[in-house]
């Protein structure tokens, strides 16, 4: 009678051990996936594929009118102190071979606007780091959620091994550092007909 109590004990904390592991691998599985960033959050959108460095590569087509979209994102090393669980991110989004959107994404609440651009729209002042080459520049506010990124500093950004952004926050100043070496040029000129262009230093 002991021993087959004894028995159904052992095949019972096997089980349970069992189960456990299972849960630990899947658990360790999603966790990597989400670390990797691969998924992707829009519906029509595949998940992302690795196009060199730290960059992901997303593609969708448009319902209506068939235009094929390529999405390529690269998140920031660091985190903004306001949130440590969503990093700032670089989106750049290209319709049928030409770039339409490069969009940056702080993950935090941006302050009001600092300054009107060019035909008086709402834009706010950040400093740009590209390798050793800095400046100021006005990107245009939108939603108080993102930033939408001139054409000169996306081609600058293509080339550098080093791209910072420093910007007021509502917890002051803070600044993004990414890594954006690796990318793989010859795919991004095919999804968006831009090439790399070095900033000048003055």
């Amino acid at each position: 009678m002991k021993v087959s109590r004894w028995f159904r004990e052992v095949i019972g904390s096997g089980l349970a051990a069992r189960t456990v592991f299972l849960f630990f691998v899947l658990g360790a599985a999603a966790l990597a996936c989400a670390q990797s960033g691969a998924m992707t959050p829009y519906q029509d959108e595949s998940d992302g594929v690795s196009a060199g460095g730290k960059w992901l590569e997303f593609h969708s087509t448009d319902k209506m009118t068939g235009a094929k979209k390529v999405r390529f994102e690269i998140q920031s090393d660091n985190y903004f102190r306001e949130d440590p669980e969503y990093k700032p991110r670089v989106d750049l989004f290209c319709d049928n071979g030409k770039l339409k959107l490069a969009d940056f994404n702080p993950g935090v609440k941006l302050p009001p606007p600092n300054r009107p651009g060019f035909w008086w729209q709402p834009q706010l002042e950040v400093e740009v780091r590209v390798d050793d080459a800095h400046y100021f520049k006005g990107w245009n506010w939108e939603r108080g959620h993102f930033l939408s990124m001139d054409k000169g500093t996306v081609r600058g950004m293509l080339g550098a091994k080093v791209f910072n952004v420093a910007l007021p926050t509502r917890s002051g100043r803070q600044i993004a550092e990414f890594s954006p070496g690796g990318l793989s040029l010859d795919r991004f000129k095919q999804a968006c007909d831009l090439t790399p262009k070095k900033p000048s230093k003055d």
